[in-house]
């Protein structure tokens, strides 16, 4: 899995070779993203391995996410056997620039004193 962010998103990649697409799921629940997915182990029962080293059976992935994550937009895809999820920041998360008044702009209030 790799994570990355670029510009006002963050983008996670997560190869998963000769996993079903329709078994692929990811969620986000209480600030916590899970991706899950499942690969099933050849059947041949006529097979005599002489190596079998490749992953089958469940993937699941959790990473916390933080306050400054729209949880709302995150949008994910599955293509050629890699699993692309971006997460936007939020809005109110993102940098802004803070306009600064200038001593020119305030205006000054003139009082009169009475001498008794």
């Amino acid at each position: 899995m790799d994570l990355c962010k670029i510009g006002d998103h963050y983008v996670l990649t997560a190869d998963l070779p000769g996993i079903d697409p329709g078994s692929v799921d990811v969620n986000v629940d209480n600030g916590t993203l899970t991706i899950s997915a499942h690969r099933t182990a050849r059947s041949e029962e006529s097979v005599q391995w002489l190596a079998n080293e490749r992953f089958f059976g469940s993937y699941r992935r959790q990473l916390s996410l933080g306050d400054g994550i729209d949880s709302s937009a995150i949008s994910a895809t599955y293509e050629n056997g890699v699993l692309t999820v971006t997460i936007p920041v939020a809005e109110r998360a993102r940098p802004r620039k803070i306009e600064v008044a200038h001593g020119a702009d305030r205006k000054s209030i003139e009082t009169t004193v009475d001498a008794d």
